[in-house]
């Protein structure tokens, strides 16, 4: 999948994720069919277009770890409800996005 197909699919789940929830770099970059490509699914991220409709702020590391030097991304999942655990990481267990997609084709 070349670079630009690739930074859209992240974008097109990136709306996918509901209010109250996270996705992982990992977990979006598993979903747009590279299993191993969660830095460059941070780098879509990164080079994400300005757009209000683009909830960025609800994608953290595996680990509930929000961006690096983005202060106001906790602030964001906190006004929709995102659970934290003391320490400020995510509490992934309560708040981790899990889309129902089917697994195979039905044909």
């Amino acid at each position: 999948m070349i670079q630009a197909e690739f930074r859209g699919e992240i974008y097109r789940l990136i709306r996918l994720i509901p209010r109250g929830k996270v996705a992982t770099y990992g977990q979006l970059a598993f979903l747009a069919g590279r299993p191993n490509g969660a830095r460059a699914a941070g780098q879509a991220l990164f080079h994400a277009p300005p757009d209000p409709k683009l909830p960025c702020h609800r994608v953290v590391n595996a680990s509930g770890c929000t961006a690096p030097g983005w202060e106001e991304q906790e602030r964001l999942l906190r006004r929709e409800g995102v659970p934290f655990r003391p320490g400020g990481r995510v509490d992934m267990k309560r708040a981790l996005w899990c889309p129902d997609l089917p697994l195979f084709d039905s044909e």
